[in-house]
C-alpha cells in the first residue's frame, strides 16, 4: 500500500497564476510509491507497460526498477554511465541517455529481458555530445534528445542542442545553441505534429520556459512559440502529454539553491493547457523534482521522481501513448 505524503510546506514568493485553479478536475492526491534508501537524486521515470516503473538514481549511478504489483524496489542496472532520462520504444526497449563522464555522454537502448545494451548516439559532427539529458520518440520510431554541454563554441565543438537519431541510425541536430539556451526535458504532442522543449536555465535573464515547435513530418521543426514562462523561478524539468494535448510539468523548488532562480516557481506538477495556462498544481514533497509520465493499466497514473521519492498521482486523463 502506498505511504501517505506528508509535504514539506508551501514555498514562499506564490504567484498570483496559482489562485483559484482546478487541480481536482485534473490531479487525485500524491502518493508515496517508493523512497530510495541511501544517496538519492532520482530522474527520468518510465512505464513498461507491464506494471513497472523504471526511474534513475543519478547520486548511485543506478537504473531502478519499481514494481506496482508486488510493491518492491530492485536495481535493474548498475553502473549506469550517468543514466537520467528513460523512456520506452514501441517494441518495450528501454531507451536511456547517459552523462557519461567528461563530457563524453551517449544515448543507449536496452533490451530489458537480456540487459544488452547497444548506442544508438555518441558523437555528432565528429565531436562527443556532451551529456544526453531526455528523449521521447514519435510514431515512426524517431528519437529527439537533448544534450547539454560547457562548450558554447561551435568552432570547438558541440554546443547545447536537441537531436534526432532516425531509424537507419543517422544523428540530426535540429535545435542549437544560441537560439536555445539549457535544453531539458522534450516530449512530442497529439499525433506527433508538435514538439514541446523545457529550457531551465538558472543563470540571470537566460531562458526558463516551454517552447513549442511545429513537427514537420520530416523530423525537422519551425514555428516556435513560447508556451509556458517560469522565469524569474525555478523553469520546468520534465514534461509528458495526455490525450487532450495538456502538458504535465514538474517545475520548482522549495529553497533556493544559489542560482537567480526564485521561488516564484512552486514545486510540483503543473498541468498547463496546449494554448499555456496553468490548470492544475499539485504540490511535491522536496527538492529537487525532476520528471514525470503516465503509467497504469489505463495510463491514468502520473508517476513522479522527487528527491529521493517515486511519486504517484491519478489522473482525470489518460496519457498518450507513442505516435497518439
Amino acid at each position: 500500500m502506498a505511504a501517505p505524503l506528508q509535504l514539506a510546506g508551501a514555498a514562499a514568493g506564490l504567484a498570483a497564476r496559482y489562485e483559484g485553479l482546478a487541480t481536482a478536475d485534473f490531479l487525485g492526491e500524491l502518493k508515496i510509491e517508493a523512497p530510495v534508501e541511501g544517496k538519492a537524486f532520482t530522474e527520468g521515470p518510465a512505464w513498461d507497460g507491464a506494471g513497472n516503473v523504471f526511474f534513475t538514481n543519478g547520486s548511485q549511478a543506478h537504473i531502478l526498477r519499481w514494481d506496482t504489483r508486488a510493491q518492491k524496489l530492485s536495481v535493474f542496472r548498475e553502473h549506469s554511465n550517468g543514466a537520467n532520462g528513460t523512456v520506452f520504444d514501441a517494441a518495450g526497449r528501454l531507451l536511456v541517455c547517459e552523462a557519461g563522464a567528461n563530457n563524453r555522454g551517449r544515448v543507449t537502448r536496452i533490451d530489458v529481458a537480456t540487459g544488452a545494451v547497444t548506442v544508438l548516439a555518441e558523437a555528432f559532427a565528429g565531436h562527443p555530445l556532451g551529456a544526453p539529458n531526455d528523449l521521447a520518440v514519435d510514431g515512426k520510431g524517431r528519437i529527439y534528445f537533448t544534450s547539454r554541454l560547457a562548450n558554447t563554441d561551435p568552432k570547438l565543438g558541440n554546443v547545447n542542442a536537441v537531436y534526432r537519431i532516425d531509424l537507419d541510425g543517422r544523428v540530426a541536430r535540429i535545435l542549437a545553441s544560441p537560439e536555445i539556451d539549457m535544453p531539458n526535458g522534450i516530449d512530442l504532442g497529439l499525433g506527433d505534429r508538435t514538439l514541446h522543449l523545457i529550457e531551465s536555465d538558472g543563470r540571470l535573464n537566460r531562458a526558463r520556459a516551454i517552447r513549442t515547435y511545429d513537427l514537420r513530418a520530416d523530423g525537422t521543426v519551425t514555428n516556435q512559440r513560447i508556451t509556458f514562462d517560469f522565469y524569474p523561478g525555478r523553469g520546468g524539468d520534465g514534461l509528458c502529454v495526455d490525450v487532450a494535448g495538456n502538458l504535465y510539468v514538474a517545475a520548482g523548488l522549495h529553497k533556493t539553491r544559489g542560482t537567480s532562480e526564485t521561488l516564484d516557481t512552486r514545486p510540483g506538477i503543473h498541468v498547463i493547457s496546449p494554448q499555456g495556462r496553468l490548470l492544475a498544481f499539485r504540490e511535491t514533497p522536496e527538492d529537487t523534482l525532476t520528471n514525470c509520465t503516465f503509467g497504469g493499466p489505463d495510463r491514468r497514473t502520473l508517476f513522479i521522481t522527487s528527491g529521493r521519492f517515486l511519486l504517484s498521482c491519478p489522473t482525470k486523463i489518460a496519457g498518450r501513448v507513442i505516435g497518439g
